[in-house]
């Protein structure tokens, strides 16, 4: 019998947990033992009491709970673990799995460490996007999240109203925005920001998203196009700094008649591209927002701060890492659909299976080995 393990996540700030009680009946009637940590799904509203009535057994998510896992659920990356007196990939025990979204082009260490426990790792971010695996897309499924959340900090933050208001005392202009990404984020920005009332202008780096913009109601900005954005599996590329300079040379003017500014733009496995300078912030409006959705990369925004807030000009600049987890209860169903989506297709024969082409596109560590070909030079630099 499969023993699957959903530990409590430990990163300050994450309320999201890897599976709910609708996920962990699935896991149950397939024949699995599952263990949660007391308390895993609270952040999430999702009681004790709830996992329960699903089949799972409660654990205190001590050392000895992770050593009797055959498979480990996880939302975000290992990370050192005061119950565990230690690091949780060496709480993992030999032959074990862990699944999550591990952060792989920033965790070379405890990659190191998972492959010399002989751990097998399976990221979520490396799920392949083609279309039998869309369930499975969990990038996708948090990125929508974060987009909608954007727009609503954004308008909470804004001293004025999002839409056109024809009133007594005058009428109301609609506020701007502007997008700066159009992949999934971006585009739920774009729907929220619209249905709110809001005039949205969008630039992407992909000519290819021209048409979602429009169907969206944004209004598309077109830039210079001599060297393609498009990347592998529908993901932008890292473009040229000449590039990114003719861009920003081109979006200037319009960020600085926005009142809102979110961005997006992520390329897979590097920083996040530079899109918005000091000097393109200092030609906003005071009372301005900006929501930099990419921060935890880095930033697309040059003044933006990782977990602060803060003030330049008068302009409000949002560095907020956790707003998919402040939507955690769609946010943990979702995720864990996307893990439960995973863990059937590794699992289907009663036993960890990854022949499949999805899994070996997740795959991180494997029988004492590397397997993320992309991640090895990395820690062979920092070794």
């Amino acid at each position: 019998m499969l023993t699957v393990f959903i530990p409590k996540e430990r990163r300050p700030g994450e309320l999201r947990v890897a599976a709910t009680p609708e996920t962990t009946k699935r896991y149950v009637k397939a024949g699995a033992n599952v263990l949660l940590e007391r308390g895993a799904g609270l952040g999430s509203n999702l009681s004790d009491e709830a996992y329960l009535q699903a089949g799972a057994q409660l654990v205190d998510g001590k050392a000895e709970d992770w050593g009797r896992a055959d498979l480990v659920l996880k939302v975000g990356a290992l990370l050192p673990n005061d119950a565990l007196g230690g690091h949780e990939a060496e709480a993992l025990r030999e032959g074990a799995a862990v699944l999550g979204l591990l952060a792989p082009h920033q965790s070379a260490e405890t990659l190191r460490r998972l492959a010399e426990r002989r751990v097998t790792s399976l990221a979520m971010e490396l799920v392949p996007r083609i279309s039998r695996a869309q369930k499975m897309d969990a990038l996708s499924s948090q990125a929508s999240i974060a987009g909608y959340k954007a727009v609503l900090v954004a308008a909470a933050s804004l001293g004025k109203y999002m839409p056109l208001l024809m009133t007594a005392a005058g009428t109301v202009q609609p506020a701007k925005v502007v997008v700066m990404g159009a992949g999934v984020a971006g585009l739920q920005a774009i729907a929220t920001a619209r249905r709110l009332g809001a005039t949205v202008e969008v630039s992407d780096i992909r000519p290819a998203v021209k048409e979602q913009v429009q169907s969206l109601g944004g209004r598309f900005i077109e830039l210079p196009m001599e060297e393609g954005g498009e990347g592998e599996g529908g993901y932008a590329k890292e473009v040229s700094a000449d590039f990114l300079r003719r861009q920003q040379e081109v979006i200037a003017d319009k960020v600085a008649a926005a009142d809102i500014v979110i961005t997006t733009a992520l390329v897979p496995g590097k920083a996040a591209p530079r899109l918005l300078t000091r000097a393109m912030v200092e030609r906003m409006r005071p009372g301005a927002v900006v929501v930099d959705l990419a921060v935890e990369q880095g930033g697309n925004c040059e003044l933006s701060v990782l977990g602060k807030e803060i003030l330049h000009g008068g302009v409000r600049i949002i560095g907020n890492e956790h707003l998919v987890s402040s939507v955690a209860e769609d946010a943990s169903m979702l995720y864990a659909r996307n893990v439960a989506e995973v863990v059937a297709l590794i699992t289907a024969g009663g036993s960890l299976d990854l022949s499949d082409e999805i899994a070996q596109a997740m795959l991180l560590t494997e029988g004492g080995e590397l397997r993320f070909g992309r991640q090895l030079a990395q820690v062979a630099v920092n070794k």
